[in-house]
């Protein structure tokens, strides 16, 4: 999960930098936008697989 979530994280910065340097034109402004986001989220993320993966199947009886 880990492995997982470090190259999800990759990921989401390499296209947050590119967008925002679409928008701004400025690789300052890219790098300070797409480095700070995808940090914040990837930790998220890992969170969210955590406890994703201890969620228990509700049983649902018709």
């Amino acid at each position: 999960m880990l492995l997982k979530t470090l190259t999800y994280g990759m990921m989401h910065m390499a296209v947050a930098v590119a967008v925002a340097y679409l928008i701004s034109g400025s690789w300052v402004v890219a790098m300070g936008i797409g480095l700070v986001e995808p940090v914040v989220q990837t930790g998220f993320y890992y969170l969210h697989e955590h406890l994703w993966g201890r969620k228990q199947p509700i049983n649902i009886h018709c």
